[in-house]
């Protein structure tokens, strides 16, 4: 199922939900219709929360089944309410944007080849999955530019074709598509929020941009 939505007139909605195959965490500011569609689209339990005391959770946020992955600046309250749900783990680095530089799925991550070697193992232990480090299409931001379930993955129109196999690889998923949202717009993961049960995508995403994304995460 895919539903369009818009989060406080921003089509960006994946800059503001992070989700996994039975939860949503999203922005404390999130109108009833964002999260009805986060809901009824993906079939999800919506928690209301900040991150580091900011809005934008799914560029501070990134999880999957075993656990969420978040800002080193997160308050402990706030990691107390994501910790009511799912394991928490505060990653320590100067790049604080979990959500934007990690790609992740129950099977496997890609992440920023900015982060130091040192950041591996825990994110590997915390997360239960592999670690590898890849730029998709010459960004670093690998968690803006591409989207993945436990099923597909779409991605930046310019991911190469080695990238593309990448992901197949290490998230062991069945299909990679690239492509846009929001009418052109490249940074695919900023732009819808999707589990393997359906996807929310922005508003100004058109008819083939949707057909893309129908073929990339197998929502069929």
């Amino acid at each position: 199922m895919m539903r369009f939505s818009r989060h406080s007139g921003n089509p960006n909605i994946g800059v503001f939900a992070a989700v996994n195959e039975s939860l949503a965490f999203t922005s404390a500011d999130a109108s009833p219709e964002f999260v009805r569609a986060l809901e009824e689209a993906i079939g999800v339990k919506t928690i209301k929360t900040t991150v580091a005391g900011a809005h934008v959770i799914g560029s501070l946020m990134v999880m999957n089944s075993n656990c969420a992955v978040v800002s080193g600046l997160t308050e402990e309250r706030e990691v107390q309410v994501i910790e009511e749900h799912i394991p928490c783990y505060r990653l320590d680095d100067a790049l604080n944007a979990a959500g934007n530089n990690i790609l992740v799925n129950d099977h496997g991550a890609i992440v920023s080849p900015e982060y130091g070697p040192a950041v591996a193992k825990p994110l590997s232990d915390a997360l239960g999955v592999e670690v590898v480090f890849s730029s998709i299409a010459g960004c670093n931001t690998v968690g803006s530019v591409c989207r993945a379930t436990n099923k597909g993955c779409v991605c930046h129109m310019d991911a190469s074709d080695e990238e593309v196999q990448l992901i197949k690889d290490v998230l062991k998923v069945q299909e990679v598509v690239r492509t846009s949202v929001n009418h052109g717009s490249r940074m695919v993961g900023a732009g819808l929020v999707a589990n393997s049960k359906g996807a929310v995508v922005g508003d100004e995403t058109t008819p083939i941009e949707m057909g893309k994304i129908e073929d990339g995460l197998l929502l069929y």
